[in-house]
C-alpha cells in the first residue's frame, strides 16, 4: 500500500517548551506524545537495560515494536538509571533546562532517589511536575500498583458494559490510560499557563490518576445514586437514555450502529423503516418513553436493516438525515474515504520500517497545527548528544556507559 507523505508543517503552539518524559507504558507517554506533536521538545528518559515496557507491547515487525513507533514519536531518547547518583544528576541537569517533568513511578519513588519536587525546584523553580499514577499521590490506595484494567473495573465502566446476562466487560484496549494521558496533557498546559500568567513563574505539582478521568467519562452514576438511590445496570448496546440505539446486522453480514439521541432523528429513523405510526404515540415523544419500548423499536429497525445491504442502509439513512455508522475494524478505518481525505491517518517515514501509517495529530489548529517529525527511536539513540549538550565530556560519558549508568 502506498501513501503520500505529509508536507512539512508549521511549528506547533508548544514550540520552545522542553518536556522530560520519565514515564512508562501508556498514560504518561501519551501525554508527552501529545505535547510533542504540538511542538514541545520531548526527551524520553528510560532505564539503560530495561527501557520502557511499552517497547514490548503489541505486535512487532522485524523486531521493531509498532506501537512504540507511534507512542514515542517526536521524542529524543536518553537511557539513564535514575536510581543511581550519577543518573539522578543527569535528570537534574535536564531539569535545569526544562519546563515539564512527567513521571509515573509509585508515590515516594522519586523522593527515595533524592529527586522529589522540592529537590527539582532547587534546580529549576519554574518546573511543572506531572505525576501520573493509578490512584493518586495520597489516600488509602496510593501505594497500590495502578493499571488501566483496575481503573476500568473501579470506575463503573466494566459494570455498565456488556449484555445484561453476561459478566462485566473490560475494553480490548488501553481506555483508562488513554483518557488519563489526554487529561494529563490538558492539565500540563493549564499548569504552564498559570505559571506564566499568574503564578509568578513558579511551577507546581500536577497529580493525575487513572481512575478520576474515566469516572468522569462513565457519567453521573454517583450523582444518580446519591439523589435517587439507583444503580445502573448493563444493557448491551442499548442506551438508558434513548431508543432505538443498537447495532444491527445487514443482509450482507455487516454491522451498523444507529443513534437517536435527538427526537427529530428518532422520528426520521422510524419513518424510514416504514413505521411512521409509532411517531405519533405519546411515549415516543421522550427518550425515556422510547427506552420503555426498546424491544418494539429494535424489531422495527432491525428487520428493515436486516433486509438490506450495508451500502444501501448507509445511503438511505444519509438521504433522510438520520444517524448511522458502519462498525469498522482496522482495515475498514484505513480504507474509509473520510478518514483518508481529512488525514486522520498519515504516513511517516521510519528509519527501520520505511513508510509507516499511524494516527495523525489529534486535533486541527489553523495557524499552528503541529506535526509528526519522526517516529519512536531506539533506546538511548540520543543519550550522548543530549548529555553532551548538558556539559558532559566524552570521558565522563564513556565511564558512565561502562558502569551501566547510561546507554
Amino acid at each position: 500500500m502506498t501513501h503520500d507523505l505529509p508536507p512539512p508543517a508549521p511549528a506547533g503552539p508548544l514550540t520552545g517548551l522542553r518536556v522530560i518524559d520519565a514515564s512508562t507504558i501508556l498514560a504518561g507517554p501519551l501525554c508527552c506524545r501529545l505535547l510533542g506533536d504540538y511542538g514541545a521538545d520531548v526527551i524520553k528518559v528510560e532505564h539503560p537495560r530495561r527501557g520502557d515496557g511499552m517497547r514490548g507491547h503489541g505486535p512487532a515487525k522485524d523486531g521493531e515494536p509498532l506501537w512504540w513507533k507511534e507512542i514515542s514519536r517526536n521524542k529524543k531518547t536518553v537511557a539513564a538509571s535514575l536510581s543511581t547518583p550519577e543518573g539522578a544528576e543527569v535528570l537534574l541537569r535536564l531539569v535545569e533546562r526544562s519546563d515539564v517533568l512527567v513521571e509515573n513511578f509509585r508515590p515516594g519513588t522519586l523522593e527515595r532517589w533524592g529527586l522529589g519536587p522540592d529537590v527539582l525546584w532547587e534546580r529549576n523553580p519554574r518546573l511543572v511536575v506531572v505525576r501520573v499514577t493509578g490512584f493518586g499521590q495520597t489516600g488509602p490506595y496510593a501505594h497500590r500498583a495502578g493499571f488501566g484494567t483496575l481503573a476500568e473495573a473501579m470506575s463503573g465502566f466494566a459494570h455498565l458494559t456488556g449484555p445484561a446476562d453476561a459478566p462485566p466487560t473490560l475494553p480490548a484496549f488501553g481506555l483508562a490510560d488513554s483518557i488519563s494521558g489526554i487529561a494529563a496533557a490538558a492539565a500540563t498546559v493549564m499548569a504552564l499557563y498559570e505559571r506564566d500568567a499568574g503564578g509568578g513563574g513558579v511551577g507546581q505539582v500536577v497529580d493525575v490518576n487513572l481512575l478520576t478521568p474515566l469516572m468522569t467519562a462513565v457519567g453521573p452514576g454517583p450523582t444518580v445514586y446519591d439523589q435517587l438511590g439507583v444503580v445502573g445496570t448493563r444493557h448491551g448496546n442499548r442506551s438508558v437514555n434513548n431508543a432505538p440505539r443498537n447495532t444491527y446486522l445487514t443482509s450482507d453480514g455487516r454491522w451498523v450502529a444507529v443513534s437517536t439521541s435527538a427526537q427529530s432523528i428518532a422520528e426520521r429513523v422510524l419513518r424510514l423503516v416504514g413505521h411512521p405510526e409509532v411517531v405519533d404515540e405519546p411515549w415516543f415523544a421522550t427518550g425515556a418513553g422510547r427506552v420503555e419500548h426498546s424491544d418494539l423499536l429494535d424489531d422495527h429497525v432491525g428487520s428493515w436493516i436486516g433486509a438490506r445491504t450495508r451500502d444501501e442502509v448507509l445511503a438511505r439513512f444519509d438521504e433522510v438525515g438520520a444517524a448511522v455508522a458502519p462498525v469498522y475494524d482496522a482495515a475498514d478505518v484505513v480504507a474509509d474515504e473520510h478518514v483518508r481525505k481529512t488525514r486522520m491517518l498519515t504516513t511517516v517515514e521510519d528509519e527501520e520500517l520505511g513508510d509507516v501509517l499511524m494516527h495523525n495529530v489529534m486535533w486541527g489548529m489553523s495557524r499552528t497545527p503541529g506535526a509528526i517529525r519522526h517516529t519512536g527511536r531506539a533506546k538511548g539513540a540520543d543519550t550522548r548528544a543530549v548529555l553532551t549538550g548538558l556539559g558532559y565530556t566524552a570521558e565522563e560519558l564513556d565511564r558512565m556507559t561502562e558502569r551501566g549508568v547510561i546507554a
